[in-house]
């Protein structure tokens, strides 16, 4: 484990010796579940767009032809990613949690991307355009992993704590203006989780959640986040709600419920046909369940839940406290992404607009995810080098 530095925030004294290539072998079973899911998501989302993609652009496969392509591209920079000394990102720590504070003010400032939306959510560079809060996402995961691992018998120093709570803060304090409460429910959540498996005492873990839930709780209730409420009373009945907020919901539940037991099969899902909106996004978990079933549906539920075992298992391997923390915190921005977007998909908490990891289309986000999924695999790589 790296040697602990009592001065907060201070550089570790040992710093790591960067080989930048590593040599070790990654974790074949990590890499078979992301191989599995990564082919399961193209289907789905074939499956679920070809009708979409038919009626608003005149090309079946506009949507997965992209996505695909991408994919492949996503798959090429996992390799390279792996291949790299993931001690090389602490470097670039505060640089990438600065850099995405900057585009977050950037896409509030900047009209919104979509017509006919009031949220602002996306920035385009070129012909790409991406999300900043998925770049938050790794920023918190990084900065935290680099600042906890220093400091890590800091855990019960208040001054460092504070620093942290304010660092995550500022990133979800902006994230909700947005308008986009998934997100800032994950950062925040990855980042508590962070904090708490980083050692901080259970005995404060009730407070701070205590506190952050009243907050959340007054945000909402005071209007200040007043897309919240909305979405709140359309979940506790979506039928009073059919023609506007509820829509989304209840077609989700019939596509749920007539998949039955084994599904109507690959390609016959009925929903998809226009009644839920944009099926290849948030809610393709619908058409999934429609055509292969409760059945099918728990197969895909334990292959992340797998995926999220190895992660932990790459994680506990790790040769250093950074590596631990970055494998964990990864893993955990997968694992609680594609648990709220069930939760949505099913109706058991309100609809936030969270994708599935894998599945939900988005060319950027999925090539974001694959190199962090490399970083994963680089860490896997250098515990095998340990271990030899």
């Amino acid at each position: 484990m790296e040697e602990n530095n009592p001065r907060v925030l201070r550089k570790s004294r040992q710093k790591p010796k960067l080989k930048i290539i590593q040599s070790g072998k990654v974790d074949i079973v990590f890499l078979s579940l992301l191989l599995v899911l990564v082919t399961a998501g193209l289907i789905s989302l074939f499956s679920a767009s070809y009708s979409y993609s038919l009626t608003n652009y005149g090309d079946s496969y506009h949507f997965i032809k992209k996505q695909a392509i991408f994919a492949v591209v996503g798959l090429v920079i996992m390799f390279a990613a792996s291949k790299i000394d993931y001690h090389i990102y602490r470097k670039f720590a505060w640089l990438i949690y600065f850099a995405s504070l900057i585009m977050l003010v950037v896409v509030l400032i900047l009209p919104p991307l979509q017509e006919g939306f009031d949220y602002k959510r996306w920035l385009k560079i070129g012909g790409f355009s991406f999300q900043p809060s998925e770049i938050a996402k790794f920023a918190i995961i990084l900065l935290f992993s680099h600042l906890i691992s220093n400091n890590y018998k800091e855990m019960e120093n208040w001054r460092f704590i504070g620093i942290l709570v304010v660092l995550l803060g500022a990133v979800c304090g902006l994230v909700v203006v947005e308008t986009h409460l998934s997100a800032t429910l994950l950062i925040f959540a990855i980042g508590v989780s962070l904090i708490i498996i980083g050692g901080l005492k259970l005995r404060y873990v009730a407070v701070g959640l205590g506190a952050g839930v009243a907050l959340g709780a007054g945000a909402i209730l005071s209007g200040v986040v007043g897309y919240g409420g909305d979405r709140i009373q359309s979940w506790l009945d979506p039928w009073s709600y059919y023609r506007t907020t509820g829509w989304q919901t209840i077609q989700s539940l019939l596509a749920i419920g007539s998949g039955g037991f084994l599904g109507r099969g690959i390609g016959e899902s009925r929903q998809k046909y226009l009644w839920v909106p944009e099926p290849h996004n948030d809610f393709i978990f619908a058409i999934v369940c429609e055509e292969i079933g409760f059945v099918g549906a728990i197969a895909i539920i334990g292959l992340f839940v797998a995926l999220i075992w190895r992660g932990y298992k790459i994680a506990m391997g790790a040769p250093d406290k950074f590596g631990s923390l970055m494998a964990i915190g990864l893993t955990l921005q997968v694992g609680l992404q594609a648990a709220l977007n069930i939760m949505v998909v099913t109706n058991t908490i309100p609809n936030t607009g969270i994708s599935l990891p894998f599945f939900s289309y988005g060319g950027t986000a999925l090539v974001m995810l694959m190199a962090q999924m490399g970083v994963i695999l680089s860490i896997s790589r250098a515990s095998t080098v340990t271990k030899s």
